[in-house]
């Protein structure tokens, strides 16, 4: 059975951040995740999943000045120091949440004749982070984002995620298969979820095209979640979507699983 985790970030915007929680809470989920922790002291947001009984399943590590157009220094030149600060940070954060799982966020290309050169920062950027989250149990993964949503991010396609993994090496290292994004790019989500079973780390789900509940659009999600099953998928599925309107409102599609989360 799927274990979902509320995307904080997206859902229960009726509320400030650190009482949505308690709605996750309230509303039958046993984790959560979010994009970023880092406005908030990592001894209250440890008291506060205390205090609920939920769990993290995945952060993000900074996404720098997105003002200016920044989504992450991974893959960045220069950048290096920036990363290394970002990743220090990142892992305290995980051991204080007791979260197992960061996402890992790349760059913006600035140029079309850099992205050979940011790839290879990445790799090596990617190695140095995997070493010092395994000495810890940590995991890394890393999300093909669709074009429409972040263009110019250094990787659209999952076959390009699952290319990254195999050259950075690093046992601990998985990509991150949001199906919203891979229907978006790469469709055929059956072939992606059953024969690369093993390689993706976490997953995200939202309805294509819309990125609203995961109850209309392209996507058979009673399908889809009983793949994941079927391939022995074990790990969390996060719910990165936009509701249509109040979060509560648009959980129906939840309420067949809400017994079976633990």
């Amino acid at each position: 059975m799927p274990q979902f985790a509320a995307n904080l970030t997206m859902m229960f915007k009726e509320v400030d951040f650190l009482s949505r929680f308690e709605q996750a809470a309230q509303c039958g989920f046993k984790a959560v995740e979010f994009l970023w922790p880092y406005d908030y002291r990592k001894e209250e947001l440890a008291q506060i999943l205390k205090e609920t009984g939920l769990k993290v399943a995945l952060f993000n590590t900074t996404a720098g000045d997105t003002a200016h157009g920044e989504w992450g220094h991974a893959g960045l030149a220069g950048r290096e120091a920036d990363f290394k600060a970002e990743i220090e940070q990142a892992l305290d954060y995980a051991l204080a949440l007791d979260c197992k799982t960061v996402h890992v966020m790349s760059a913006v290309v600035p140029y079309p004749e850099e992205k050979e050169l940011c790839r290879q920062v990445f790799i090596k950027n990617m190695r140095r982070a995997a070493d010092l989250f395994a000495q810890h149990g940590k995991v890394l993964t890393m999300e093909a984002l669709c074009p429409d949503i972040k263009p110019r991010y250094l990787y659209h396609s999952q076959y390009e995620t699952m290319a990254l993994r195999e050259a950075i090496g690093k046992d601990n290292v998985f990509t991150q298969l949001d199906t919203f994004h891979a229907q978006m790019v790469d469709g055929n989500l059956t072939h992606l979820i059953r024969d690369f079973a093993g390689i993706y780390g976490h997953v995200q789900i939202a309805a294509a095209p819309s990125r609203h509940e995961p109850d209309e659009g392209e996507i058979d999600y009673g399908y889809i979640f009983k793949l994941f099953d079927e391939v022995g998928y074990h790990g969390y599925i996060g719910c990165e979507y936009n509701p249509r309107g109040d979060t509560k409102q648009g959980l129906g599609w939840f309420e067949p699983y809400k017994a079976e989360q633990r």
